[in-house]
């Protein structure tokens, strides 16, 4: 459950999240807000024999710290769905040009 090996990203060190414990950790720092709750919330109303759901709930959450830590994906998360078809449009009246 932790980052590619070296992996620093633009805003420093990923955080440790090998464990539930650090993982918890991680979301209480550099989640969004409201991430711990949510964390909790999900996995308190699994069955921990699902390990299925566990594992997709706790790779969920960890790269949403990945992602928050990340000045890139945070300006793409940010931008409006106005600004992405405009984008989409432009790129494909390009493309037609050619």
């Amino acid at each position: 459950m932790t980052a590619q090996p070296g992996y620093a990203g633009q805003t420093g060190p990923v955080p440790p999240m090998r464990t539930l414990a650090e993982l918890r950790e991680a979301l209480t720092a550099h989640g969004f807000p409201g991430d711990r709750q949510r964390f909790d919330a999900e996995l308190g109303a699994v069955d921990l024999d699902d390990l299925t759901r566990v594992r997709e709930i706790t790779q969920a959450y960890r790269h949403r710290v990945l992602l928050r830590r990340d000045p890139n994906a945070e300006a793409a998360i940010a931008r409006t769905a106005d600004d992405v078809a405009a984008e989409l449009r432009r790129k494909l009246h390009e493309a037609s040009s050619r």
